[in-house]
């Protein structure tokens, strides 16, 4: 179903709820537990609004990277960001109006780590369990971001005011061993909800079911390793690491993973005052206007196209219609009451500067989210500001499996019998059918990006076989706005640039070159980490500068070795 012959590739609760708008700048990742327990709050109530904080951070925090791995662009109505498109940005980026990911998740991590330290004192397991598994999800995404950082000695308030930094490696392997314990413990009397008092209703997430949490705690695992494997030709893993023995416990233990259906979400009574956060940061905000981050954000041309027949975005080209559950059409006429899409999606080109071309602004291009409140939903937000937000999703799980079944971490799981159940899931996720899956993945047979089987074949444009490359490139469709963090670790492990393992161009090679920034200026690649942030400067000068000197595009995190 490839719809052009193009010849060259180019991509590259409560007060749950009131915790999703707010935002941390300056946290000291030592803060004592005690500042966490005001008043006479019950440590168990902590929960919902840690868990509330976790999903905001998954839905909220990740702009940049929408806009690097070629989902999201600056709208042509406002001024470039110069720190984000050029990537030459100081430790000060990304500080945005969702916050910085090393501020939000230290001090999310913090919160899991005082109801985890009171739950053990009292002996409520499903609550320990419960904060260490977030807490891990926390520690693996400061890991894969930042590198080397404060772990062992983190989060211990007076005793320990400047923390050393820690081996990324070492800290996985500590990681593994968290989740782990918190399985043994959903397995233990501990976690009888006779032990936990209100369970069920301040686990947001599964609602006091053990068997689901026991499966976030193996798809983490899952997450973690396959982060150590590399390569696409030829696998190499990160030494060190007894791969075989933490698959072969998950197989011993045989809960299994997340599978279809099994996302792990909250929805704790979102609705118009208190939308969820995704909707909130990307459509439409509380007080009933088109939130800021919405109003600069539209569709990235590399997805959706130029707006016309000619000139198709990866997912037109491949016949997808997860498009039109991805991005919202532009309007006819904005100025009517009543919402008219145009017949095709518009993108405008990632760092394009302000007015480069007449027709590239606002109103103009795809939207990532409800534009007004006539418009649709997206797929992400069926239901608008009462929608679901998820911590990890039963997508990302099914791919994650489908790539340990390539790579033989899975014995007697067909990789492409997996690949098409990710595929199916992914577009019943976003409202569409497995019956569209499936014509999608018929009408892409013999190519790479689609098709599992398909061979190296120049005269049509693909430039490598299926297999690994196909899990890899449909990971990429189908995580848009879900977990790009995810996608970002997937470019760096595997050195995949979007498109070079297919046909794709455009007319306007000029704007399809690469998948980088188009600003004047940029870097010839995007980061691979961040900098740490200043704060680490200013409060734990000794410890951080033990780090040397980081580049953001040569200090590699220790699982990154292409």
């Amino acid at each position: 179903m490839k719809l052009f012959n193009i010849k060259k590739l180019g991509l590259i609760a409560t007060t749950a709820v009131a915790l999703l708008t707010g935002c941390k700048t300056d946290f000291d990742i030592n803060a004592s537990e005690e500042n966490l327990s005001a008043g006479s709050l019950n440590y168990r109530d902590v929960l919902p609004s840690s868990i509330a904080t976790s999903a905001k951070i998954v839905a909220a925090d990740w702009k940049f990277l929408q806009n690097w791995m070629g989902y999201w662009a600056r709208s042509g109505s406002y001024q470039n960001d110069n720190e984000e498109e050029t990537y030459n940005f100081t430790n000060t980026f990304p500080n945005t109006a969702a916050g910085n990911p090393w501020n939000n998740l230290y001090y999310n991590a913090s919160s899991y780590n005082y109801i985890q330290q009171k739950a053990k004192a009292s002996g409520d397991g499903f609550y320990e369990a419960i904060c260490r598994i977030m807490k891990t999800q926390n520690f693996q995404l400061l890991t894969d971001v930042y590198g080397n950082i404060p772990y062992f000695q983190a989060l211990q308030g007076n005793d320990v005011r400047n923390p050393k930094y820690d081996n990324g490696k070492d800290i996985y392997k500590d990681l593994f061993l968290q989740l782990d314990t918190a399985i043994a413990l959903l397995k233990s009397p501990a976690a009888a909800a006779s032990a936990n008092e209100k369970i069920a209703t301040n686990d947001l997430v599964f609602k006091g079911n053990a068997t689901l949490w026991i499966k976030l705690a193996n798809t983490l695992k899952l997450r973690m390793v396959i982060h150590c494997q590399n390569g696409i030709d030829a696998s190499t893993s990160v030494s060190g690491i007894d791969y075989a023995a933490i698959m072969s416990g998950i197989n011993a233990e045989g809960t299994g993973f997340l599978n279809s259906g099994e996302t792990a979400k909250i929805n704790p009574g979102f609705s118009a005052s208190k939308p969820s956060p995704f909707y909130r940061f990307f459509a439409i905000n509380e007080n009933g206007t088109l939130a800021g981050l919405a109003d600069v954000t539209k569709a990235n041309a590399f997805a959706v196209g130029l707006g016309t027949a000619q000139t198709p975005g990866y997912y037109r080209y491949n016949g997808d219609p997860r498009e039109s559950r991805l991005y919202i059409r532009p309007d006819v006429n904005s100025s009517a009451s009543v919402y008219t899409a145009r017949q095709l999606h518009k993108g405008i080109p990632y760092g394009a500067v302000s007015g480069f071309a007449a027709g590239f602004n606002g109103d103009s291009l795809s939207a990532i989210n409800q534009i007004n409140l006539t418009s649709p939903n997206t797929g992400l937000t069926p239901n608008g500001a009462s929608s679901d937000a998820w911590l990890m999703t039963s997508v990302e799980s099914l791919f994650l499996q489908a790539e340990a079944a390539q790579r033989g971490l899975l014995p007697g799981v067909d990789p492409q019998t997996a690949l098409t159940a990710a595929i199916r899931e992914s577009f019943i996720s976003l409202g569409l059918t497995a019956a569209n899956a499936n014509t999608y993945i018929n009408g892409n047979a013999g190519y790479a990006d689609v098709d599992y089987t398909a061979v190296a074949d120049p005269s049509i444009g693909n430039l490598v076989d299926g297999g690994l490359y196909t899990i890899i490139a449909q990971k990429w469709f189908a995580l848009n706005g879900i977990a790009p963090f995810e996608v970002w670790s997937d470019y760096r492990r595997t050195d995949i640039v979007y498109g070079e393992g297919v046909s794709y161009d455009q007319a306007n090679t000029g704007v399809w070159a690469t998948q980088l920034s188009t600003l004047s200026g940029a870097a010839s690649s995007i980061p691979v980490r961040l900098f740490y942030p200043q704060s680490e400067y200013s409060f734990n000068e000794a410890n951080v500068n033990t780090q040397g000197t980081i580049s953001v595009f040569t200090s590699k995190v220790f699982w990154d070795l292409q």
